[in-house]
């Protein structure tokens, strides 16, 4: 069989004793299960491992496969520069992933280098591989901004040019699981951590592999997770596939979520292919969540919708609109995301057009076209979009940072004619400290700048 398994792994630091210096026995129940699946590894005789690293370059609208005939990295970073280790790389099967990536539609290469040398999360895993005995060339690739179904499917190249290639391959899954376990973690503490754990563990032990690919993308990203799009490669890659799946361990000892697992391959399973699964799953949630919409979010949807068929505005409002949006008027964000991604979001602080609706009419369409983070929303992508509608209350000064929660409220940075804004709860804006820094940066103000600061509230509708 050309794919011979997978091993799932965590890539902390502490776990070589050369970084760690006897803490990495707080977490020895994941050093000895990495040691376990290396030396299985090994039995298996691989000819190539694909390694996949949240750390490796990232791209959100490219998957970047290392280019070049190797690569070297070390441990200096941890104070560990002994730990050094040289791969090469299997150039004729990076290649021929490449190039069915592409015939996929899939937006993959070789482009965009910024650094060539192994980054930890790849370091970590051959270590224990290498200790085993485990010393094959490589492929090493990384993680994207497109969705859980995209992910799937480059796994799915890498399987279809491994077995065109007459390989016999391990898919190495690098990836740590929530960073917010521990409230006295180095990341703090998310109810959303634990819950992202015990859903992904579980679906390590029973092979649901359809698990990895519809986790609520709020949860992941509130939870802080770190390697669920590697997995999601890696389930691509065991696509029809059956496979042992063994959880060998999980440990959250430093308030971070470490698991180990593996995946040896025992034949063909028709009924594990989860790419269609997953699609009517998306579309499932997101008609529920249409269902769902409120007069609002309707407008928004309405407006984009109307402008991106016909290129014009809508010329008049619906009838029987409430009278908070037809006759009060205030600022309001439209925000746009495809598969818990943005995908656009413009907005205003106070209001600029006659009443809430038009202003939402105006700014949904500005969502669609004017962000200059993103292209222009295409047609193709309508029936994906998620829109959420924020209007703001009135600003108000505040004295001190103290008086400031990024879940409660939003706040607008001032330093002369610059000025940022951001949203309240926001996913990944937990703390005071990060909710201004990037109000800052918005506005283009610098960390020293004298700045005067506000905030408001607002009523979300989604």
């Amino acid at each position: 069989m050309p794919m011979l398994g997978a091993i799932l792994t965590p890539h902390p630091p502490v776990l070589l004793p050369e970084v760690g210096r006897g803490r990495e026995r707080e977490i020895s129940a994941t050093g000895q299960a990495m040691c376990a699946a290396a030396r299985e590894v090994a039995q298996w005789n691989p000819d190539v491992l694909i390694v996949s690293s949240p750390h490796t370059i990232l791209y959100g609208d490219y998957f970047h496969i290392a280019p070049g005939g190797g690569a070297a990295g070390d441990m200096s970073a941890f104070g560990a520069p002994q730990v050094h280790i040289k791969a090469e790389y299997d150039v004729s099967l990076r290649d021929e992933i490449v190039t069915r990536a592409r015939a996929s539609g899939l937006e993959a290469g070789t482009l965009g280098q910024r650094d060539p040398a192994l980054d930890h999360g790849v370091l970590i895993p051959l270590y224990f591989l290498r200790r085993a005995g485990v010393d094959c060339p490589i492929v090493r690739m990384g993680l994207s901004g497109f969705s859980a179904l995209d992910h799937y499917r480059l796994g799915q190249c890498v399987a279809e040019a491994v077995e065109a290639m007459g390989r016999r391959a391990v898919f190495v899954a690098s990836g740590d699981l929530s960073h917010k376990l521990k409230s006295d973690g180095p990341y703090g503490f998310a109810p959303e951590g634990p819950v992202f754990d015990e859903a992904v563990t579980r679906a390590m032990a029973s092979g649901d592999f359809l698990e990895f690919l519809t986790m609520d993308p709020s949860l992941c990203e509130r939870a802080a997770e770190c390697g669920l799009r590697s997995f999601q490669i890696m389930a691509g890659a065991l696509d029809g596939l059956a496979v042992e799946s063994r959880l060998l361990s999980h440990e959250g000892t430093f308030g971070v979520g470490y698991a180990v697992a593996l995946f040896p391959v025992a034949g063909k399973d028709a009924a594990r292919r989860f790419a269609s699964a997953c699609e009517q799953a998306q579309r499932t949630r997101l008609q529920e969540r249409r269902a769902k919409e409120d007069p609002w979010v309707q407008l928004a949807r309405l407006s984009l919708e109307t402008y991106v068929h016909t290129g014009r505005r809508l010329e008049r409002l619906p009838d029987n609109l409430s009278q908070e949006l037809s006759e009060q008027a205030a600022g309001a964000f439209v925000s746009l995301h495809i598969d818990g991604r943005l995908r656009g979001c413009i907005g205003t602080i106070a209001p600029t057009q006659e009443n809430v609706a038009w202003e939402i009419v105006h700014n949904a369409i500005s969502a669609c076209t004017r962000d200059p983070r993103f292209p222009p929303v295409r047609a193709s992508e309508l029936d994906k979009l998620e829109y959420s509608v924020d209007v703001l209350g009135q600003p108000e000064p505040v004295d001190s940072p103290a008086q400031l929660d990024p879940k409660q409220y939003g706040v607008i940075v001032s330093s002369g004619h610059r000025r940022g804004l951001l949203l309240p709860d926001l996913d990944g804006v937990d703390t005071v400290e990060q909710q201004l820094d990037i109000a800052r940066q918005k506005g283009g103000i610098g960390a020293k700048d004298p700045c005067q600061i506000q905030r408001f509230k607002v009523v979300r509708h989604l």
